[in-house]
């Protein structure tokens, strides 16, 4: 993901078609070093490629994916009545014992410590 943001960090910057070493210059700057394998996959999967072009047909993709799974549960909830506030207790008793096994897992290590 690094070597994308530097990629297209240098297209915005006027460098239409950024090389190895512009992208390692990039990285190198805010002290982050590259995996060369990578950057040339990078490198060699965009090359003569419209990045425009790129990140539409992405967008395009992503919006056919299907996100909306809370919107069928709260419309079955209304609809059920008594049932429905049993199941949302049960729900509130997973969430809780889901709540203590993931801060167990962290073992007091942060995503940027």
């Amino acid at each position: 993901m690094r070597h994308l943001a530097a990629y297209l960090l240098l297209q915005i910057g006027g460098n239409a078609s950024p090389t190895a070493a512009d992208i390692k210059k990039v990285l190198g700057a805010v002290g982050i070093e590259a995996d060369d394998e990578r950057l040339e996959k990078l490198i060699s999967e965009l090359e003569g490629k419209d990045i425009n072009q790129l990140i539409a047909e992405g967008s395009a993709k992503l919006a056919s994916v299907p996100s909306g799974g809370a919107v069928a549960a709260s419309s079955g909830a209304a609809a059920g009545g008594a049932p429905a506030a049993a199941a949302a207790e049960e729900k509130k008793e997973e969430e809780k014992k889901e709540e203590k096994e993931e801060s167990d897992d962290d073992m007091g290590f942060g995503l940027f410590d």
